[in-house]
Parts: C-alpha cells; structure tokens; sequence
C-alpha cells in the first residue's frame, strides 16, 4: 500500500517537473495561477475606481450640469445626514447587474470623445433625451438602484403621510408601479414635460379631486411628489 502511494507521488511529482518548452508544467501552473489572481485583483480595483462619485464627476458635462443640480436636493443634502453619490443611483450593487450596467454605459465613452453634450446649450437640448433613456431603465429593471437604499420591506408606513402610505400599499408592494413611475425629477431637474407623458396616472379620488384622471400636467406632479416625500 504504501508503495503504491509512493508510486502515484512520483508520478505526479514527474509530471509536474517535466519540461514544457524551457520551464516546468508545475512552474507554469503557479505562474498561472498568480497571474489569474494578479489581474482579478486590478480588474476589481478598476472596476471600484470607476464606481466612485470622484469619477463620475471627473468630466465637466457631469460636474457642471447633473452633479450642480443634484446638490440642491434632499439626496445630498437632508436631515438625517444620508448622503446618496452616483453609483448609488445608477450602479446595482449586485456584481452581474453591476458589469452589464458598466457594459451598457461603456458607450457613452463615444458621446465624451464627440462632444455630445461638452456645452450647457447641447445638455439642455438633450436633456429629455437623457431623461427618457434612464426612465425606460429604470422602468425595465423595476428601479433596481432605487432599491439600493430604499426598501419596500424597510418601510414604516406609519411615519409617511396618509396618501403616501396608500399608494405605496396599493401600487408599491403590489407591483403595479415601479419607484421611478412616481417619482421622476426627485434628484435631478426635470426637462421641459409639455407634451410628455408623466407615466402612472394617480386615481383621481387619491388626488382629492373628483373628475379628473389624475396628474395632467407638471405642477399636478410636483404637488403630488411633495405629498409623498413629506
């Protein structure tokens, strides 16, 4: 018995130093696994590097336009000191939705080489554009970076105002609305919505308006988002 196991460990040990061109089998092998852990180890920290708001804001399309705005809202600045960066909205946490968002937003490298939006004239005229684009995402994904921080589960329903607590009771957890249905322009500013579809409409008798069919127009909106944050 114990020869036999001293025969398989020569057998490997001849393996593993049996030359491969000018270095060992075993060589290469610690080699490949150093380098496998190497390059997972930098990939990671690139990839975390371009995850921080420091570089969101590198460019100044990003720092003189959306990040300006956004320091005027309740998601930079609040009374319980929670402050929410760019990842933290457009970046899933989870580290497969993470790289097909990173994938996706790859092409807008394109829109930084062509000076798509490098003026505040150009951003404002694709301001809509923009914000179509990130609401459709963020409709299709169920407002998945909403979640990273608010969670239906979490909420204490007692401490919202009487209509926001119903209709996050009757739209929120059943489903039927997304974050992102009622709450476009929460932190950043809304484009020009003349003409646009707001998305969900809200039951007219949650308005406390009988007649209507719900938000019809900007103002409408922005009095219902009050209703809700407060």
């Amino acid at each position: 018995m114990i020869g036999k196991c001293k025969a398989i460990l020569l057998w490997v040990w001849r393996v593993l130093s049996t030359p491969a061109g000018t270095l060992s089998l075993g060589f290469l092998t610690l080699g490949g696994f150093v380098g496998g852990i190497i390059f997972w180890g930098a990939f990671n920290t690139a990839l975390e590097v371009t995850n921080t708001e420091a570089f969101c804001v590198g460019c100044h399309e990003m720092k003189d336009n959306v990040y300006e705005e956004m320091t005027r809202t309740v998601h930079f600045s609040n009374r319980s000191g929670v402050r929410a960066s760019c990842p933290d909205c457009h970046v899933p946490h989870q580290w497969t939705n993470k790289i097909a968002r990173k994938m996706q937003a790859s092409k807008e490298v394109w829109g930084k080489i062509f000076g798509t939006i490098n003026t505040r004239e150009k951003f404002l005229d694709h301001r809509l554009e923009l914000a179509q684009h990130e609401w459709a995402r963020l409709k299709a994904n169920d407002s998945l970076e909403c979640r990273n921080c608010h969670s239906s589960i979490a909420m204490d329903f007692t401490k919202q105002t009487k209509r926001a607590a119903e209709i996050h009771t009757r739209y929120l957890l059943t489903g039927k609305a997304t974050c992102i249905d009622c709450h476009k322009g929460i932190a950043h500013e809304l484009p020009n919505m003349e003409g646009v579809d707001p998305g969900w409409k809200v039951p007219a008798e949650l308005m406390g308006k009988a007649g209507t069919h719900g938000l019809q127009d900007t103002d409408q909106l922005a009095a219902f988002l009050e209703g809700v944050e407060g």
